[in-house]
């Protein structure tokens, strides 16, 4: 990611605050609809997954110029997520909702630009959660469905 795309990202996340609730919920919304198999990764209600969603991306978000800082804690989180079943394949479709939910409500300020520069972030995320590139998804198709 350069510069540009991570002031992009955290300028646009910032548009989150009031809705993060919404956010989190058309995620998974938008995540089971895609693949409907993923719904069996998570136990119960998923009020509390909600919050770690949220929780989760303000982190990354605020440490995206401090990958130092950040590098360690994608990775833990990474190995909780294998622990918890899930795959390689999943990290496309993962990336695929959060990119279509964050359109969905940031409506025009939601650009190509930010769109590219989220994909960005998000990509970087997944393969350090994968701890390493070949381990990754292909390239995440981010195409708003």
């Amino acid at each position: 990611m350069n510069t540009q795309q991570i002031e992009l990202v955290q300028s646009t996340f910032a548009l989150a605050a009031p809705m993060t609730d919404k956010i989190a919920e058309s995620f998974y919304e938008r995540l089971f609809t895609l693949d409907p198999t993923v719904r069996s990764l998570f136990a119960g209600d998923l009020k509390q997954q909600r919050t770690k969603l949220m929780t989760t991306l303000t982190t990354v978000v605020q440490k995206l110029h401090q990958p130092e800082h950040l590098s360690e804690m994608v990775r833990l989180l990474g190995q909780r997520h294998m622990q918890y079943g899930v795959q390689a394949g999943h990290y496309a479709t993962v990336g695929e909702a959060l990119v279509w939910t964050l359109a969905q409500h940031f409506g025009p300020a939601f650009t190509p630009e930010v769109e590219d520069a989220w994909a960005a972030a998000y990509a970087m995320l997944a393969e350090a959660m994968t701890e390493t590139p070949s381990a990754a998804a292909a390239p995440v198709e981010l195409t708003q469905r």
